[in-house]
């Protein structure tokens, strides 16, 4: 089918309390066990290409096209997103190339500046029927392009997100509850209350960033508390590099790299097949809310 937009598969999630699965791919191998994991478990699926992948890949229009063939050849609903964008022009790329949704993060700057920029972001993509997500409170930890010291972490006021949601349009707020991107230093203690409280104040889709190193069981409780999509990037990362370096390993004289990353579709398919049955997607993907 043709790719879906965030808003479509974040509306199902909320009528029918599960989260979508968002996963980060750097490369061809990854996007196909990814898509591989949604078609088995008949659930919707979040492609993300953080800005950095997107650069890799040659450009926004290299990486759409790619997606957009894997989406036209799958039963699954497939939402194509960019990740952490801090540049408009490149929103505005990814949006004329065929993402289907974006994020701008502004949330480095002041609250007034967020708000300026996340709307600029939302009036350009809106125009296109595409979908945007924006960031309130700041997620500590380091991933891709993301390095945000502890010191600088902070987390999402509930008081603030009602007319952040409002001024903005966004259809999807990335809220920082004690989550952090990257490896954890420790277990993460997730804030539930606050996801409850900013959940009563908006209609929005909220995202929880950092979905790698959370205890299985907190992410169902955040689920039951109207989460509705969840970020997993390092771990996609990690068991695709630790496998490289297996089949390198194994074959130190083999010269067709296909043979030596190969095994890469079949290491992050795993991990989403598990994610999409813990975030409660599994089943989910006819979209019918």
């Amino acid at each position: 089918m043709s790719l879906v937009t965030l808003k479509a598969v974040l509306d199902d999630s909320k009528a029918k309390h599960y989260a979508v699965g968002a996963f980060n791919f750097n490369g061809i191998e990854d996007a196909r066990g990814i898509v591989e994991a949604a078609e088995e478990k008949n659930s919707p699926v979040i492609l993300m290409a953080s800005t950095s992948a997107v650069s890799y890949f040659g450009g926004a229009r290299a990486v759409a096209a790619y997606v957009r063939a894997l989406a036209e050849k799958s039963p699954a609903p497939i939402v194509l997103h960019v990740d952490h964008c801090t540049d408009l022009d490149l929103i505005y790329d990814c949006v004329d190339s065929g993402f289907s949704s974006v994020m701008i993060d502004a949330s480095a700057l002041a609250f007034e500046e967020n708000i300026a920029k996340t709307a600029a972001a939302v009036k350009y993509a809106k125009r296109y029927g595409v979908s945007v997500e924006g960031e309130l409170g700041r997620l500590g930890g380091r991933e891709e392009n993301v390095d945000v010291s502890d010191r600088n972490a902070n987390m999402t006021d509930p008081n603030a997100v009602e007319e952040f949601v409002a001024r903005t349009g966004v259809d999807a707020l990335a809220i920082s509850i004690g989550n952090a991107h990257g490896f954890y230093k420790g277990t993460p203690k997730l804030d539930f209350d606050r996801i409850v409280a900013i959940r009563k104040l908006v209609d929005c889709g909220l995202v929880l960033h950092g979905g790698t190193g959370i205890p299985e069981p907190d992410f169902v409780r955040a689920v039951e508390c109207g989460m509705n999509k969840i970020n997993v990037g390092t771990e996609l990362k990690y068991a695709c590099s630790q496998t490289a370096r297996a089949c390198m390993a194994a074959k130190p004289n083999e010269i067709d790299i296909r043979k030596l990353v190969g095994d890469n579709r079949k290491a992050c398919r795993e991990i989403v097949l598990h994610k999409l049955d813990l975030f409660g997607s599994t089943g989910m993907g006819a979209l019918d809310a």
